[in-house]
């Protein structure tokens, strides 16, 4: 049987991520499905759940994968659009030896792919690059495969409703930016009590009123004015698949995914004592030290929830998190990356305390630092340049952390550089105690990229972001209920 051909720059380290109608396709979905579909058979296996995000291509994509799966054999069970951490949550309720998400994740509407569990755990690395040989011999199970259409919403969102313990009503505003996790937004607001404001809650894959991704400060405006306009407690955001979140505080100032997990982690710490918690590289120094201080046991690790949720089996840790918002519970939960039960145990926290989300931001660890700093480079150069600047800096002895990409320590703090594996797009990131020390490790950042050939101005204009104005509002809807 003659193999399939496809772009190879679909398959990264986690996923399987392309731009539809250049590098991915209705027929390499068809394709995939049938690879995976014959490595859950030679397990054993006979189920494969497929999801969908909200974009204008997730439809096609997913039937090509349904039929692929059906062609080796693989019974197929639909859940429909949601978030990616309801697939996670489908494949264990329903008892599936598999599951794939059709999702772009938070990239521009015309990216879409394929995020992929199987046997309950994460498929990633060396699992597809399995897929890719496979497709590429054409050597595939054969069957006749059912489909089957399964709702699991219900009872997804009475697990999440499992572990909230809201002792007083909240004000909050929601914004799950016309993605995936709109309908499961909608209903858990129906569940808790208080106030709760839903901004761009109508699924929409053009995403009409900002890019789905709560780790740009611009993509959170329209939620921090709303919380300040509304005297609200706070504000969650969701990515377009819903398995990352931003959150703002009651006096609109932005709270990064490591900067929650010290709340999270003293939570945890205190019921369970001596953890294993694990951040990733591009996580702030602060929270590394906190948890140390608070008596649990701090590990550095690879960007990348499949290579986190991988690293947490491995090391039995109870909770992980990425500055990215990918926030990862193993303590009372299954140990994926789920926002909105991230968003539900923040709730928990902030209704227990007699303080503030903001009052309690201001008793967080003070560092300066920037946001991610995305550099966009050629997809070919990406990984080159990562090579380039770590052999300079080895050359200069200076201190280098190689985990992922390069961490590199000096006297004022620390700076980052590592190559995205979902994006064409180098991710940096500065952390130091004062304005003239961040701009000392800026200053070096910045040497690196252009010493490999990234235009000045380019690195000028990412060290010097300008902030966007917010667009219009889509979908939106309010819910007030009593405790």
């Amino acid at each position: 049987m003659p193999g399939h051909q496809f772009d190879a720059s679909i398959l990264r380290e986690y996923d399987i991520r392309g731009i539809v109608g250049t590098t991915l396709s209705v027929r390499d979905a068809k394709a995939i499905g049938q690879a995976f579909g014959t490595l859950v058979a030679a397990n054993g296996g006979h189920t494969v759940v497929i999801g969908q995000d909200g974009r204008l291509s997730s439809p096609s994509l997913a039937n090509g994968l349904a039929k692929g799966l059906k062609a080796a054999g693989i019974d197929v069970l639909r859940i429909g659009i949601g978030p990616t951490p309801m697939l996670y949550f489908a494949a264990k309720h329903l008892g599936a030896d598999g599951g794939i998400m059709v999702t772009g994740s938070h990239n521009p509407p015309d990216y879409n792919g394929f995020k992929m569990v199987m046997n309950s755990r994460s498929f990633f690395g060396s699992d597809i690059q399995k897929l890719g040989s496979i497709m590429r011999s054409g050597k595939f199970a054969q069957g006749r495969g059912r489909s089957i259409r399964r709702s699991v919403i219900g009872a997804y969102v009475r697990r999440l409703m499992r572990d909230a313990e809201l002792t007083r009503s909240l004000s909050v505003v929601w914004d799950p930016g016309n993605g995936a996790a709109c309908n499961v937004v909608e209903s858990i607001t129906r569940h808790l009590p208080g106030r709760h404001i839903v901004l761009n809650g109508e699924v929409d894959g053009t995403f009409p009123a900002h890019h789905p991704d709560p780790t740009l400060p611009e993509t959170l405006e329209q939620l921090r004015a709303t919380v300040l306009s509304e005297g609200c407690d706070l504000g969650i955001a969701f990515d377009g698949d819903g398995d990352r979140l931003g959150v703002v505080d009651n006096r609109g100032n932005i709270l990064w995914g490591d900067q929650l997990m010290i709340l999270w982690s003293e939570e945890i710490l205190r019921r369970q004592p001596g953890s294993t918690i694990i951040a990733d590289v591009k996580t702030s120094q602060t929270v590394f030290d906190a948890i140390t201080r608070m008596g649990g046991k701090p590990i550095m690790w690879k960007t990348g929830h499949s290579l986190i949720k991988a690293h947490m089996a491995e090391t039995g840790a109870v909770f992980a998190g990425e500055m990215s918002g990918h926030i990862f519970f193993a303590d009372r939960y299954y140990g994926f990356d789920d926002a909105l039960y991230a968003a539900v145990r923040l709730l928990n926290i902030v209704a227990r305390s007699s303080r503030s989300l903001a009052d309690m931001n201001d008793k967080l660890p003070k560092m300066l630092n920037t946001p991610e700093l995305r550099i966009e480079v050629d997809e070919s150069r990406k990984f080159r340049i990562i090579d380039e600047v770590k052999a300079r800096l080895r050359a200069s002895g200076a201190d280098v952390n190689d985990i992922d990409g390069v961490r590199v320590s000096t006297p004022d703090g620390w700076w980052l550089l590592r190559a995205s594996n979902t994006q064409n797009v180098l991710v940096g990131r500065c952390e130091a105690a004062d304005a003239d020390g961040l701009a000392r490790l800026k200053a070096l950042l910045s040497e690196q990229l252009v010493a490999s050939g990234v235009p000045v101005e380019q690195v000028e204009q990412v060290m010097t972001p300008v902030p966007s104005r917010p667009r219009k509002s889509s979908g939106g809807h309010r819910v007030e209920a009593m405790a």
